[in-house]
């Protein structure tokens, strides 16, 4: 009976672990840290705007930087849109607080360390514990991260579907490709 047991758990596990949202599905629930600390969770957000959930490998690297910033030069229109973006990595809250800060990002960032938000999109996740010498503001600063999640953007409408998923994003192209979806979305 235990081995049973045991072996139903290991499919179960298997199962969850190959999610694989379409358009036209449920968003998951989810909950992680912000850059500030703080708990945030989707229920609060779904529905109240077009969210954007993109994921991103780790702070302070060159595609992530590109994909960021690109973000956050683009706010404006996504605002008036009526859409909020939120950036999740397996960064620590200190590590996003850092990144946003240093890049003067306008939006929020998560920190998702034992990549249970990438999972539940199902976004290749990999929960491993890196740490990575940054140089921020003319001083070594040392970064912790706990998972790499590969970059994927998705877009949750206000009936908290998912209206775009793109699992091959250009980094530096990402967030024009959602300006793009979100606007046949109106």
């Amino acid at each position: 009976m235990n081995a049973l047991l045991t072996l139903s758990l290991l499919a179960a596990m298997t199962l969850q672990d190959k999610v694989d949202l379409k358009v036209g599905d449920a968003a998951p629930t989810f909950e992680a840290p912000d850059d500030a600390g703080k708990a945030w969770k989707s229920a609060d957000h779904v529905g109240k705007k077009i969210l954007v959930v993109y994921f991103y490998p780790a702070s302070f690297t060159g595609g992530c930087t590109k994909q960021a910033c690109a973000f956050r030069d683009d706010m404006k229109s996504f605002t008036e849109k009526d859409v909020e973006v939120v950036g999740v990595s397996g960064d620590s809250v200190a590590n996003q607080e850092a990144f946003k800060k240093h890049h003067n990002l306008n939006f929020t960032l998560l920190a998702d360390e034992k990549g249970q938000v990438g999972k539940a999109f199902g976004v290749p996740t990999t929960v491993e514990s890196k740490v990575a010498k940054v140089k921020v503001d003319g001083a070594d600063k040392e970064f912790t991260r706990g998972a790499t999640i590969q970059r994927w953007t998705f877009v949750i409408d206000k009936a908290g579907k998912i209206a775009y998923k793109n699992t091959k994003v250009n980094a530096a192209e990402d967030s024009k490709a959602v300006m793009e979806a979100v606007s046949k979305l109106k």
